[in-house]
């Protein structure tokens, strides 16, 4: 964060009164359009106020929102209003006041091609601002002009008086140049702007001293990319290497005047000379084409008007020669370049540039107005940017309180240069709340007034009346002065020639004439001193009642002054009252645009959520429509599937039948083949007490082979076993054994076995119900894993069993028991383990088996 620098005091400015401020004069004006047909977007609605409404396309923009807005300023002017009028109501104050010694500034502004250059210069036939400022000035100074060069402005912004041999001198120097100047009433106009001027114009100020002698000098300068040029500046001219014009810089003179240093300052005598000038500086003016303007200016032109004006002295005769006695006083008119978007005049490289200097620089005008009216509003001392630019930096004196300050804003109906006529409106109406101190009169020189017209009397009276070294000259006596009547009704002097030495004559009546020209001058002198006497008598009587009427004027005033003393109060009260109301305006449309803003943020958050509502209901109905349609494939899958495990199931429950019936049918030949007497069965707690003897073979006995259902057929002869047989393998020494070829006989699995062999052959024993050892043959395929390892898929089961057919016993039944229902009890008890196919694996026929027997409760 940059430190803050301290300000330096704001010194007192010289023949400024801040209790009087003036606020900044601003005026309208609307160009016609340059075609019937095109849509107009600026209405004036009365002599002060106009109202923009926006054109149909930026209607559609918005969404068919908008609003007309309306600005007031001092006085607008419409499409039908002559150059004369504008004139007299802006311009013309401000030449009044130039002529009594004050400043002013006029400054046109506005868009690109809105009729700026229009309105301060003219066009042919129709002369603006300017040349009208001009004819006005020398037709009220003109018969009271100093002769050339009797004026010499100094290169500190100051001017000093010559005497009549100095600019005599000067001006035959000036004529003694190789190129001498011709009289600009000798010269014919340059048609380009003969027409500009009007002749016949008699606008004139209707107070000019008469007593004082005046000279006008003007200049011309251009701010161009920030940089300010001399437009009147006669540069050599190089063929070879022509120079480019040299910048000019600011200064502050001695009255903290800001000034051009080196700029070119011309004495002009007529309208025609003046404007002559402005027209050699506006042909080096830079201008261009751009999509926007045929002629658009490029640069923001100054023609600078210093009027220099000092009193004779007592005989009316000569310019006082005392510097503190000159009156310098300037009128600047400025032209500013329109402010432009690139996007619209389509500008590249050198074009670019200058229309981002020219937006910069009217931007830091628009800063600076800001924080004066801020400043001034509320109190505040913020620093007033002026030299972020030239052209603030320049006029900064007057928005200080150096002279009045007037504006023309110059709109372009159009509906193109809506936006852009929006902004300059906004400007322009905040402008008018700026107030510049007001200056004051210039002090009287003390001098008695009329002196001119006096001394022209005297010279008429005397170069009509007297020759050299002569007497009065004869004339009738309608034509005789006072004093030559005075002089006549004295005796006449006798000739006073002595022609003889004895002449005692002559010397005689000379002593007596001179006597009685004597006697009558002392006579004249006793009347003249009872004139005095009596007219100081009544100048004391004078003096008396004036000072009576004095005293009672003094408390007459007195009491105007409590009365005007009061209403000031009363004044200062309300206007600190209206500003606190303007303030609390201020912040209650402040909170109201923010309280606007938030809305349109809250509608279009809403109208966001809304969409995104909209898109996850339309999003849900479609993941809705999705699922029911997977629930309805999935529906329609599993019963498919259930269909498949219902009929897996019905073949796997009617083979389980087909087995049952197939070992009912075996039991029931058993049961009803005639044989002995059956050995009781032992009780199941004693065979559960009496352990079994594994090592021991079971008594020989035909084994009945089971095989599954649905056996596989065996592959070729070729193929290769594992054959597993875990390490407590307990013989059988049936008669029929499992015999496979081309086996690696293993006690537990290997990845080497199985990567050798294409087969595999698991033997498991257990217990079978009935306490036989039950051996099952269990068969799978070895396959390669993507991985690289070996998987087996087991595919059938073989099932070994012994049965001794000594070794069953019925249950016990009742007396009264049905034979056949206890057969059926003995099969079902003797049956209760089966082996079960899982039919429908993926993998092939399962198993599952019981180690041990299902128990019966007593």
């Amino acid at each position: 964060m940059k430190a803050a620098r301290a300000r330096t005091p704001r010194r007192p400015r010289k023949g400024t009164n801040p209790a009087l401020r003036d606020p900044v004069g601003v005026y309208c004006r609307v160009r016609p359009l340059s075609r019937a047909d095109h849509e107009c977007c600026i209405e004036v609605v009365s002599d002060t106020t106009v109202q923009l409404h926006p054109p149909d396309a930026f209607r559609v923009c918005r969404n068919g929102e908008y609003r007309e807005t309306q600005y007031s300023f001092k006085e607008v002017f419409g499409t039908l209003v002559e150059q004369k009028e504008l004139f007299d109501v802006v311009a013309k104050p401000l030449v009044e006041d130039l002529i009594r010694g004050k400043n002013g500034l006029l400054f046109t502004y506005g868009v690109t091609g809105s009729g700026k250059t229009h309105t301060m210069t003219g066009s042919p036939g129709d002369g603006g601002l300017l040349p009208r400022c001009l004819a006005m000035i020398f037709n009220s100074i003109g018969p009271f002009q100093a002769k050339r060069f009797v004026f010499k402005l100094d290169d500190k912004n100051g001017v000093d008086v010559q005497s009549e041999v100095e600019a005599l001198l000067e001006r035959q120097r000036r004529e003694a140049l190789p190129i001498p100047k011709t009289p600009a009433g000798k010269k014919q106009l340059d048609p380009d702007f003969a027409d500009m001027i009007d002749a016949h114009d008699g606008c004139r100020a209707e107070e000019v001293d008469e007593d004082n002698v005046y000279a006008v000098f003007v200049s011309y300068v251009e701010i161009y990319n920030n940089y300010i040029y001399d437009l009147l500046e006669e540069a050599p001219f190089d063929s070879i290497k022509p120079k480019p014009p040299q910048s000019k810089i600011l200064r502050e003179d001695q009255n903290h005047n800001m000034y051009v240093t080196g700029c070119t300052e011309v004495e002009v005598k007529s309208t025609e000379e003046a404007f002559e000038v402005f027209w050699r500086g506006q042909k080096k003016r830079r201008i261009a084409n751009t999509q926007l303007n045929r002629e658009s200016s490029r640069s923001h032109s100054v023609f600078i008007i210093k009027l220099a004006q000092a009193p004779l002295d007592a005989d009316g005769d000569n310019v006082l020669q005392e510097k503190e006695q000159i009156t310098l006083s300037q009128l600047s008119l400025v032209d500013l370049a329109g402010s432009e978007r690139t996007t619209r005049t389509k500008a590249e490289g050198s074009r670019l540039r200058e229309a981002g200097n020219i937006n910069q620089s009217l931007m830091t005008l628009r800063t600076c107005i800001e924080v004066l009216r801020e400043n001034q509003l509320y109190g505040t001392n913020k620093m007033v940017p002026y030299r972020d630019s030239k052209l603030t930096h320049l006029f900064k004196n007057y928005f200080d309180g150096e002279g009045k300050v007037r504006m023309i804003v110059c709109v372009n109906p159009k509906a193109e240069d809506y936006e852009e006529s929006l902004q300059v409106m906004r400007f322009a109406e905040m402008t008018q709340e700026v107030e510049v101190a007001r200056p004051v009169d210039r002090p009287l020189c003390g001098l008695t007034p009329g002196r001119r017209l006096r001394n022209q009397a005297f010279r008429e009276e005397l170069s009509r009346k007297l020759q050299l070294r002569g007497g009065p000259v004869a004339a009738g006596p309608e034509e005789q002065s006072a004093a030559e009547l005075f002089f006549q009704s004295f005796p006449p002097l006798p000739s006073c020639e002595l022609l003889d030495i004895n002449d005692d004559q002559t010397l005689p009546k000379l002593i007596e004439t001179l006597e009685q020209r004597h006697k009558m001058r002392q006579m004249l002198a006793e009347e003249f001193a009872k004139n005095v006497l009596a007219f100081k008598t009544m100048l004391q009587e004078f003096d008396s009642s004036v000072a009576s009427k004095e005293n009672y004027i003094q408390g007459k005033l007195a009491e105007k002054e409590k009365t005007i003393t009061g209403q000031r109060t009363e004044m200062e009260r309300l206007e600190k009252k209206i500003k606190t109301l303007e303030y609390k305006m201020e912040i209650l449309e402040k909170t109201a645009t923010i309280y606007e803003e938030d809305k349109r943020n809250l509608q279009q958050e809403l109208e966001s959520k809304s969409q995104k509502l909209q898109r996850q209901a339309s999003d849900k109905r479609r993941l809705e429509a999705r699922l029911q349609g997977m629930v309805a494939e999935t529906s329609l899958k599993w019963e498919k599937e259930c269909e498949r495990r219902v009929a897996a199931k019905q073949l796997e429950m009617q083979n389980k039948l087909w087995v049952k019936d197939e070992k009912l049918k075996q039991l029931k030949a058993i049961v009803t083949e005639p044989r002995a007497e059956r050995p009781e069965r032992p009780s199941r707690e004693r065979e559960r007490e009496k352990p079994l003897p594994r090592s021991v073979s079971p008594s020989p006995a035909p084994a009945v082979p089971v095989t599954p259902l649905r056996p596989r057929r065996s592959r070729s002869a070729g193929e290769r076993w594992v054959d597993h047989r875990p390490a407590g393998h307990v013989p059988t020494e049936t008669l029929l054994q499992p015999r496979v070829p081309r086996a690696i006989t293993v006690e537990a699995p290997s990845e080497r076995a199985l990567a050798r062999c294409d087969r595999y052959l698991l033997t498991h024993q257990e217990l079978a119900s009935d306490g036989e050892i039950q051996t099952k043959l269990i068969k799978g395929d070895v396959f390669k894993t993507r991985g690289g390892g070996q998987a087996v898929q087991f595919t059938d089961i073989e099932t070994l069993r012994q049965e001794s057919p000594t070794g069953r016993k019925r249950r016990s039944s009742p007396p009264d028991a049905d034979p056949a229902g206890s057969e059926c009890t003995d099969v079902e008890t003797r049956c209760s383990v089966a082996v079960e196919m899982r039919a429908g694996s993926a993998l092939g026929p399962g198993f599952q088996h019981h180690a041990q027997p299902k128990r019966r409760k007593p």
